[in-house]
């Protein structure tokens, strides 16, 4: 079974320094039909104006992943990443993916301190399965050589291939699809998969998705990526 999450259909949010657009009930945006996919419960999708960000806040009990397609994103938390002005860990930017495991309880901030550009970033929330473990901060570097024409994986259960590692029976993997490039992988029927469709067009097990798009598969057994025009994807394995 495959279901489609058109990009028009998102919940969104417009506060002046943060215009965001959900693809699963988050904050004032409700909608019982859209509050997750398997463990995956939320993707954002965010821009931040200049000199603006979230403020410090908490939370608990859940893997975050950052993952940001334009300008940069700082990020201090009360772990101790990004306190040093000059810390490397803590600024993530293009090809950069972030993952939090808040755990027990964290606190952060994240900020965008260009005075003329645009931070756009997805925020992605994912269940963990297991709770109250010690907060944890981690950052990797992925190019585009890596993704191109392929799916490279960026997180995962056991941090295999140099991904990320998270705390949830869940993993993601990122592709650039362009100019006949496909990619076509098995799926375990048992499980789920979303696939988001972050820049570009592409077709997704034949159904035509552009940015900001989605499909959930359900009881597929092959996920097919082809006719890419300048496409980025996440596609993410889940319980």
């Amino acid at each position: 079974m495959i279901t489609v999450r058109k990009s028009s259909e998102r919940g969104q949010a417009d506060h002046g320094w943060l215009k965001s657009r959900h693809s699963f009930s988050f904050a004032d945006y409700h909608d019982p039909r859209h509050m997750g996919f398997g463990n995956l419960r939320v993707i954002n999708e965010d821009r931040i104006a200049p000199g603006s960000g979230f403020g410090t806040h908490g939370h608990r009990d859940m893997e975050i992943v950052s993952y940001v397609l334009d300008g940069e994103l700082a990020h201090k938390d009360s772990m101790g990443t990004g306190s040093a002005q000059d810390a490397p860990s803590g600024v993530i930017r293009p090809g950069d993916v972030q993952r939090m495991s808040a755990g027990s309880g964290v606190r952060h901030s994240e900020f965008n301190h260009a005075k003329d550009r645009v931070t756009h970033f997805l925020q992605i929330w994912i269940l963990p399965n297991v709770e109250g473990i010690p907060a944890e901060y981690e950052q990797k570097h992925f190019d585009d050589a890596s993704k191109r024409g392929r799916l490279r994986l960026i997180a995962s259960p056991d941090g295999r291939d140099g991904s990320l590692g998270l705390h949830a029976d869940a993993s993601i993997s990122a592709g650039l699809f362009d100019r006949g490039e496909s990619a076509e992988v098995a799926l375990d029927p048992k499980r789920r998969a979303w696939v988001q469709v972050v820049r570009g067009k592409v077709a997704v097990n034949g159904q035509a998705l552009s940015a900001g798009d989605a499909v959930g598969l359900q009881d597929e057994t092959v996920l097919k990526i082809a006719d890419g025009d300048k496409a980025e994807v996440l596609v993410f394995d889940l319980a």
